[in-house]
């Protein structure tokens, strides 16, 4: 029972979370609008129906096998990201009409007019509606175009100058799963491929689901060439998904995992790995005996632990796990519990890469938040 409490509060806080957006879109599209009676009805089980299969289908995800429940995921995480949108733009319209209402008010009391409040409240939705359906429309095409290729130059301190203008190609959060299968993977091993690079860093998430599943869907990481290796750490979906199993299977492809580990990876230059917090990471281990004169480069998953990574020193931490936020307004919310969100930062001497991710998790969507491979060109200071 101790187990079981923590995933019980958690399930009861999600559905608590998704019964409260669909009433809300309920009530705003719905009840609000005073549409003829067949609509209402019509409407009423079509959002409580999407309010059931929300949830159902993140645990069909687990308990079924994909291929039968696929086109139903697909609709499901669709409506996901919509549903969002949906309630994140009726927010915004809400505070709104709240800042005319308090306004109104000071002014003076008014005589109410129905006709009036049920005219904005069908304008109102009438927009929302709009800017969601354009966002939507956005969102999935960024999703299901193509990966971005985003290059940088990064100073990095004691690179030796005949390693000047290092590859590093970097990939994060490919989420293959349920959504992103074989062609996906397939996708993003031919645009890393075509960047030509010297080392590859896949910095978790890269799956959703169990090797018997997923095997013939990572296949494709097998042709990725890079003469100085491919490496790779945990994210937290690693874990969900089998995590000893893929620690197993991944160096079959040509991939090295990193468990708190540093090896040398050029003549100058190595390449450090930590597990994500949701196992056991353990930097000072990864980290014990190096030569600080060397140049380093740390992955890790999440960006929240570069602050430790700064304080001991390390040059260059590579990170994942924000998305961007992959779907705008929420990025707002996720930049409220991720300081570093994409991008370059820095933090003194050390400095740290976050990638927006090679896929998506969820909905299939990403707004102002496209997907990136990093190409990573490494200076000498």
């Amino acid at each position: 029972m101790p187990r079981l409490l923590p995933f019980l509060i958690f399930l009861a806080v999600a559905l608590t979370l998704v019964g409260g957006m669909h009433y809300y879109i309920w009530v705003r599209f719905v009840r609000d609008l005073h549409l003829p009676h067949p609509w209402v009805r019509i409407l009423t089980v079509a959002i409580i129906a999407a309010a059931i299969a929300m949830p159902a289908t993140l645990f069909a995800v687990r308990l079924l096998p994909s291929g039968p429940v696929r086109p139903a995921i697909w609709i499901a995480f669709i409506w996901m990201g919509v549903a969002f949108l949906l309630v994140a733009f009726l927010g915004i319209a809400d505070a709104g009409r709240l800042v005319a209402f308090v306004i109104a008010r000071v002014r003076g009391p008014s005589d109410p007019d129905p006709a009036r409040r049920l005219l904005l409240a069908r304008s109102l939705a009438a927009g929302v509606g709009g800017v969601v359906a354009g966002l939507s429309a956005l969102g999935l095409r960024s999703a299901l175009a193509g990966v971005q290729i985003k290059e940088l130059d990064v100073k990095l301190r004691g690179l030796p100058p005949q390693l000047a203008g290092f590859r590093l190609v970097q990939i994060s959060d490919v989420h293959v799963g349920p959504l992103l299968r074989k062609d996906w993977v397939a996708h993003v091993v031919e645009r890393v491929r075509s960047l030509s690079p010297d080392l590859v860093a896949i910095t978790g998430d890269l799956v959703d689901g169990r090797v018997h599943e997923l095997r013939e869907h990572v296949a494709p990481l097998a042709r990725i060439e890079a003469p100085r290796g491919v490496y790779f750490v945990t994210g937290n979906h690693e874990y969900y998904s089998g995590v000893e199993e893929w620690y197993a299977h991944l160096p079959t492809l040509g991939v090295r995992p990193l468990r708190n580990e540093r090896v040398e990876a050029a003549p100058g230059l190595d390449i450090a790995g930590i597990e994500d917090p949701t196992g056991a990471p353990d930097l000072p281990a990864a980290l014990e005996g190096r030569d600080p004169s060397r140049a380093l480069v740390l992955l890790a998953h999440q960006p929240r632990q570069f602050p430790e990574a700064a304080r001991r020193g390390v040059p260059l931490t590579l990170c994942g796990h924000t998305h961007g936020g992959q779907i705008w307004p929420f990025s707002w919310i996720v930049a409220l519990a991720q300081p570093y969100l994409a991008g370059l930062y820095r933090r003194g001497d050390a400095q740290l890469y976050v990638s927006r991710g090679t896929g998506f998790w969820g909905p299939p969507m990403r707004v102002f938040a496209p997907a990136e491979i990093t190409l990573l060109r490494l200076q000498p200071v």
